[in-house]
C-alpha cells in the first residue's frame, strides 16, 4: 500500500507542481507584458516630446528665416530708394543746369537783338552818307573836268592820289594825337599798378612738370611688372586707372593717363614696386592703397599750406581738397597751383590800390581756376565747373562770379571779376611762365617779321624781348612821321587779326635819316 500512496503522492506533488509552474509562467508573462507596456508608454511618450520640440524648433527656424528674408528685402527697397533718390538728384541738377543755360540765352538773344538794332541804325546813317559822298563826289567830279580840261579817268587817278597822300597824313596825325594823350592818362597809371603789384610778389617762378615716365633697374624687371599671362599689369592698371606702356625703350616704362592725381598715384606705385621686388596682384593692391593715402593726406597739405600763405581762411573741407589737387595739373607747363597763387597775391595788391577789399580780391584769385581741380569728371569748361563748386560750397557771390567769368566769356558784374582776368593775364604772360618749344618759338619769330616786313615802306624788322617787342626799320625816303605812326598802328591790327598769342605785342617803328660826305 505504501508503494502506489507514494505514487499518487509523487503525482499529486507534481501535478501541483506542473499547475504552479504554469501559473508562475502566466504571472511571468503578465508582469513582462505589463513592463513591455510600460516601456511602450515611455517610447511613446518620448517620441511626443521629441516631435513637439523638433516641431518647437522648426517653427523657429522658419521664423528666423522669415526674418532674415525681410530684413534683406528691407535692405534691397532701401537701395533702390537710395538709387531713386540719386537719380532724382542728378535731374533736379542737370534741370536747373539746362535752365540756367536757357537763362544765358535769352540774355544772348536779347542782347544780339540789341546789337541787331543798333548795327541797323549806322547801317542806314552809313547809307545816307554814301549817298551824300557820292552827290558831291559827282559835283566835284564836274567842276574838276570843267576846269581841268582832263578825261574821267585822268581825273579820278590825280584825285585818288592827292586823297591817299592827305589820309596818311591826317591819319598818322591824328593816331599820334590820341596815343600820347591816352598814354598819359590811362597807359601810365595801370603799367605803374601793374608793375607795383607784380614787382610787390617775389615768387619762385619754377613750374613742375608731372612726369609720366619710370626708371627700371634693367629690361628683365619689365617682364616681373607685366607677369604670368599679363596678370600683374592687369591687376595693376584696375587698381590705378591708368595705362602702362612697356615697349622697346631700353630702361623706362611709360605711365599715361589724364587724370594727374591718378598718373602720380601709379608713378609712385610702380617706384614702390620695383624697389620692393615682389610684384604680385596681392602686393599691387597693398602699395597702391597705401600710396592713394599718402597722396590724399600730401593733397590736404597742399591745399591748406596754400590757403595759409595767401592767408584765406574759412574755406570748405572739399574746396582744400579740390585746391590741393591743383598740385598735380599743368597748364601750358605752368603749375596750376602756383598759378592760382600768384593770381591771388597779385589780384589783394591790385585791389588796394584802387581802394578795394583785398582779402575778398585774393580769394577771388584764388579760387578761380578751381575747376580745373575736378574737370575730368564733370562735363563743361573749368570756368563753369568751379562757379558749380564754389556755389554749393558757399562762397559769396563774388568769387564765383570771378570764377565763371575770368576767361570774358560773360558780362562783367563785379570789379573783382576784371581784377582777377588781369592777374591771370599777368601771371600767364609773363616770361617764362609757360615754356614753348624751339620750334614753335622761332615760327613765331619768323612770322612776326614776315607780316611787318611786307607793308610798304618797312625796310627791316626784328622780333625781340621773346616775342614781346619788335622793332621795325622804317625808310626815311619813303615814309614821314605821320606815315611811320600809322605803320605801328596796321601792324599791330594785322598781328591781332592774324596771329594768336599771350599778353600783348610792342611795336616801336624807328625812322631815321643818315648823310654821309667824305672829306679829301
Amino acid at each position: 500500500m505504501e508503494g502506489p500512496q507514494e505514487v499518487l503522492i509523487v503525482i499529486i506533488v507534481a501535478a501541483v507542481a506542473v499547475v504552479a509552474g504554469g501559473i508562475g509562467v502566466k504571472f511571468l508573462d503578465r508582469l513582462r507584458r505589463r513592463d513591455a507596456e510600460t516601456e511602450a508608454d515611455t517610447i511613446l511618450e518620448r517620441a511626443r516630446r521629441d516631435a513637439e520640440n523638433l516641431r518647437k524648433e522648426t517653427e523657429i527656424e522658419s521664423k528666423e528665416l522669415l526674418l532674415q528674408h525681410k530684413t534683406e528685402t528691407e535692405k534691397e527697397l532701401r537701395e533702390v530708394h537710395d538709387d531713386l533718390r540719386e537719380r532724382e538728384r542728378v535731374l533736379e541738377k542737370r534741370q536747373s543746369t539746362i535752365e540756367q543755360q536757357a537763362e544765358h540765352l535769352r540774355k544772348q538773344e536779347r542782347m544780339v537783338e540789341s546789337t541787331q538794332i543798333r548795327l541797323t541804325e549806322r547801317i542806314e546813317e552809313m547809307n545816307r552818307r554814301n549817298e551824300e559822298l557820292t552827290k558831291l563826289l559827282d559835283m566835284h567830279r564836274q567842276k574838276l573836268h570843267e576846269l581841268s580840261g582832263l578825261n574821267r579817268d585822268e581825273a579820278v587817278k590825280q584825285l585818288l592820289e592827292l586823297l591817299d597822300a592827305e589820309l596818311i597824313q591826317e591819319t598818322g596825325a591824328v593816331i599820334a594825337k590820341h596815343e600820347k594823350r591816352i598814354a598819359e592818362t590811362c597807359d601810365a597809371k595801370a603799367r605803374e599798378m601793374l608793375l607795383t603789384s607784380i614787382q610787390r610778389y617775389a615768387a619762385s617762378h619754377t613750374a613742375e612738370a608731372t612726369t609720366s615716365s619710370v626708371d627700371i633697374p634693367n629690361d628683365e624687371m619689365k617682364g616681373r611688372i607685366i607677369g604670368r599671362e599679363g596678370r600683374n599689369i592687369r591687376s595693376f592698371e584696375k587698381n590705378t586707372g591708368v595705362d602702362v606702356i612697356i615697349d622697346d625703350t631700353p630702361g623706362v616704362v611709360i605711365v599715361s593717363g589724364f587724370d594727374p592725381v591718378r598718373r602720380e598715384v601709379a608713378r609712385l606705385s610702380l617706384n614702390k614696386l620695383i624697389a620692393d621686388g615682389r610684384i604680385h596682384p596681392s602686393r599691387i593692391e597693398e602699395i597702391v592703397v597705401e600710396t592713394q593715402a599718402e597722396i590724399e593726406e600730401l593733397i590736404g597739405k597742399k591745399g591748406n599750406e596754400a590757403a595759409q600763405e595767401i592767408e584765406v581762411h574759412g574755406l570748405h573741407e572739399r574746396i582744400i581738397h579740390a585746391i590741393g589737387r591743383l598740385h598735380f595739373r599743368t597748364s601750358y607747363s605752368q603749375n596750376v597751383l602756383r598759378h592760382s597763387i600768384e593770381v591771388a597775391f597779385i589780384s589783394g595788391m591790385i585791389a588796394e590800390l584802387i581802394g578795394l577789399d583785398g582779402n575778398l580780391a585774393r580769394r577771388c584769385g584764388f579760387l578761380h581756376d578751381i575747376g580745373k581741380a575736378v574737370d575730368h569728371d564733370l562735363e563743361g569748361g573749368h570756368p563753369k565747373i568751379g562757379a558749380d563748386l564754389l556755389k554749393r560750397h558757399g562762397e559769396g557771390p563774388e568769387v564765383v562770379h570771378a570764377a565763371f567769368g575770368h576767361h570774358d566769356e560773360i558780362v562783367t558784374e563785379y570789379p573783382y571779376t576784371m581784377l582777377v582776368a588781369t592777374a591771370d593775364a599777368c601771371s600767364a604772360s609773363r616770361p617764362g611762365a609757360r615754356r614753348e618749344t624751339l620750334e614753335r618759338y622761332v615760327k613765331r619769330m619768323e612770322e612776326l617779321e614776315t607780316i611787318a616786313r611786307g607793308f610798304k615802306g618797312v625796310e627791316q624788322a626784328f622780333a625781340i624781348q621773346a616775342g614781346r617787342e619788335l622793332r621795325v626799320i622804317a625808310s626815311s625816303k619813303q615814309t614821314d612821321d605821320s606815315s611811320a605812326s600809322k605803320i605801328a598802328r596796321d601792324i599791330a591790327k594785322s598781328f591781332e587779326e592774324q596771329l594768336t598769342y599771350p599778353g600783348e605785342i610792342k611795336i616801336t617803328v624807328v625812322r631815321e635819316s643818315r648823310f654821309t660826305e667824305l672829306a679829301r
